[in-house]
């Protein structure tokens, strides 16, 4: 373990695209729940790519490469993909119409990838994949974005830890504190020493350091919190780190806007760890924060009906007083996390 963290200097799956909303018996209108909705930017990228149109999510991505709004571009990118999976009209005529454009290029390098994750035959399928990452990097040497697909791609094709190492570096000589990034390299770690927690939480914690108050790399620790917990194998983790990593999390949450889809991704997952540390003022607090944005992940882990088990847990939050959450919403290792062989589910990655 030492080698490898040495390669990481001390300094973020998509979400399925399906959608539906539910509002529990008695409730009143705009209780409803949604389930991984896109923010103000993307939804109209995605209802014209549901027309069959690309020219929404063109400028979108051509925006965010413009801005720099990396964290924001790669969020969008992962989405796009996860609609290009099923409705690829839009985006096999924008690849025809402009081949070397550096978005489309991030989306069918992400789409590749996506499209081989799932397969038995992962290793082999993403070594074809290379030479879309060297293009859509090529495309822009400023853009950490393929940098991520490329740690993900390195952890999928099980690549050794000097290579991994080297993809880092150049990842965070764009941009040190890229959520994606990060997380790419929390799960690298995971799986290549499957039960080594205190080694994922010190690289955690050594980011959230570094990176600023209101950067989503705050909410890494708790990451590692939620695959400790979900994990069940290791040596224990003191009480005291998992509600550090947690405060660190909602410290973060309170900086950003409430009832938005853009964090809520990071919201849900901190809801789930503060649950299982029994912090259920905490949940509350956080489940207010949410609004109404429900995310796949961390839910799908748990259920084929995400949605739904996220509204039974609000419903149990708002409405059992002391009573624990039943078993049955809160589990603690469904299936393996990451396993030796780094078997994880399709969408997670």
């Amino acid at each position: 373990m030492v080698d490898t963290m040495a390669l990481l200097p001390s300094f973020i799956r998509p979400t399925r695209m399906t959608k539906r909303s539910a509002r529990p018996a008695g409730r009143p209108a705009g209780y409803e729940a949604v389930l991984d909705a896109p923010d103000a930017r993307l939804s109209p990228a995605l209802v014209a790519a549901g027309r069959g149109e690309y020219a929404a999510a063109a400028g979108l991505l051509a925006a965010t490469r413009g801005a720099a709004e990396w964290e924001d571009r790669d969020r969008h990118v992962r989405r796009l993909a996860a609609f290009a999976r099923s409705r690829p009209e839009w985006y096999e005529e924008w690849r025809a119409a402009a081949p070397d454009d550096p978005g489309v290029l991030l989306v069918g390098t992400q789409l590749a990838v996506d499209r081989a994750w799932p397969s038995p035959a992962r290793a082999e399928l993403l070594r074809e994949v290379s030479p879309l990452i060297t293009a859509a990097a090529r495309a822009d040497d400023r853009d950490p974005v393929p940098w991520r697909i490329a740690l993900d791609h390195a952890r999928g094709s099980r690549a050794g830890h000097r290579y991994f190492g080297e993809l880092w570096e150049a990842a965070v000589r764009r941009a040190p504190h890229h959520y994606g990034c990060h997380v790419a390299a929390l799960r690298y770690l995971s799986v290549s020493w499957h039960g080594s927690h205190h080694e994922c939480f010190d690289f955690a914690d050594r980011a959230a350091q570094d990176a600023p108050a209101g950067s989503p790399v705050q909410a890494l620790p708790a990451r590692a919190a939620f695959g400790y917990l979900t994990d069940g194998c290791g040596p224990a983790v003191p009480r005291a780190r998992l509600d550090a990593a947690a405060d660190r999390a909602i410290a973060l949450s309170e900086r950003l806007p409430a009832a938005d889809p853009g964090p809520a991704e990071i919201r849900n997952k901190l809801l789930y760890v503060l649950l299982r540390l029994d912090r259920r003022e905490d949940a509350r607090t956080q489940l207010g924060l949410i609004g109404p944005y429900a995310t796949s992940f961390p839910w799908d882990r748990f259920s084929d009906d995400p949605l739904g088990h996220f509204l039974r847990l609000r419903e149990h939050l708002e409405t059992a007083g002391p009573r624990p959450v039943p078993a049955g919403l809160l589990p603690a290792s469904p299936e393996p996390q990451g396993g030796h062989g780094g078997h994880a589910r399709g969408a997670d990655h």
